[in-house]
């Protein structure tokens, strides 16, 4: 929970924000713990609506960001804004705007379902008068109802997941941060919690970190990629699944020349061979080898019948994007 404290004014939704229902900007975010960068120069910006995966292997700094765009931890350098208040400016203001749940949901077992919601509905201090119908209603909204009145701590993980959720969601703030709300549930637990997000991302702005790619692709709108505490890609799905496509060719050769011939075409970085007369070429770093590619077809008769961009799933385009300084390490 970021829960508000009795110094801290209950704001109307994003009641600043006028042309671009920007709910989120953060720019230049760095945050460095003694000579070691776990964030470096982080830039990123999210709409009304939109559900935006946080994506990078372990240590990348992805945590580390999420707790300076909820108030959590200061940031070393660079700035904040949640529905046009500064974070470090006012930051109790800020983060009544945010909901977040974190990796460990902050639950207390000992308490029943509705009474840990309504401590959180305080906690984010919700107006009494309103407090029983934010909390029935984030009940609702996570499949809690039936649930209510049971101890947290007799609950399953999934349904634990879910509670975790309410009490993000209970003061209605504009902007929902998700950190692995999947891990460790069964395959139905995790259906259930991607359509609970995707239900969320219809009135709120929510950034979903995960490991699962698949997940991904199924919730979200954009993606923000961060390797080594900086940013390597930030788009769409659809871009982030052209990015790596558009850098490998599918090609079919009704008469095709050895795999080492194909190879020696400049600009090729790497072929695959793909069925009995297909092949996967990829491009090497500033290169396009696709005109000669097709030069070298037609004078040497290869039969060139298909030329396209190659399908990549997002698992492929992540490897792409994180491996090279693994390998290098």
């Amino acid at each position: 929970m970021t829960p508000a404290t009795s110094e801290q004014p209950r704001l109307p939704h994003c009641m600043t924000v006028t042309t671009s229902e920007i709910t989120v900007s953060a720019q230049g975010l760095s945050r460095r713990f003694g000579a070691r960068t776990a964030v470096d120069g982080v830039t990123l910006e999210l709409k009304r609506g939109e559900i935006l995966g946080f994506l990078g292997p372990n240590g990348a700094g992805k945590t580390t960001t999420m707790q300076m765009l909820t108030g959590n931890l200061a940031p070393s350098a660079g700035s904040i804004n949640v529905c046009g208040v500064d974070m470090l400016d006012a930051p109790l203001a800020a983060k009544a705007h945010v909901g977040y749940l974190p990796e460990t949901p902050p639950l207390y077992r000992e308490l029943t379902v509705i009474e840990y919601v309504d401590l959180a509905a305080r906690l984010h201090r919700v107006a009494k008068s309103a407090r029983g119908a934010a909390v029935a209603e984030a009940l609702a909204g996570c499949g809690l109802t039936e649930v209510a009145k049971k101890l947290v701590g007799t609950l399953s993980k999934g349904y634990q997941q879910r509670v975790g959720i309410a009490q993000a969601i209970v003061h209605k703030p504009d902007v929902v941060i998700l950190d692995e709300p999947t891990v460790g549930l069964d395959p139905n637990q995790i259906r259930e919690i991607r359509n609970l997000i995707r239900e969320l991302g219809r009135e709120h702005s929510v950034i979903l970190s995960t490991h699962i790619l698949p997940e991904v692709e199924s919730v979200c709108d954009r993606v923000v990629i961060l390797h080594h505490g900086r940013t390597v890609f930030a788009d769409t799905i659809e871009g982030l699944k052209k990015f790596h496509g558009g850098r490998i060719l599918q090609v079919g050769l009704r008469n095709p020349p050895a795999p080492d011939v194909l190879a020696s075409i400049a600009g090729v970085a790497r072929v695959e061979a793909d069925g009995a007369n297909g092949f996967r070429i990829s491009f090497a770093e500033q290169a396009d080898p696709t005109d000669a590619l097709v030069r070298r077809a037609v004078e040497e008769s290869w039969g060139l019948y298909q030329l396209v961009p190659a399908q990549t799933s997002i698992e492929e385009v992540f490897v792409q994007l994180t491996r090279k300084d693994e390998v290098a390490a």
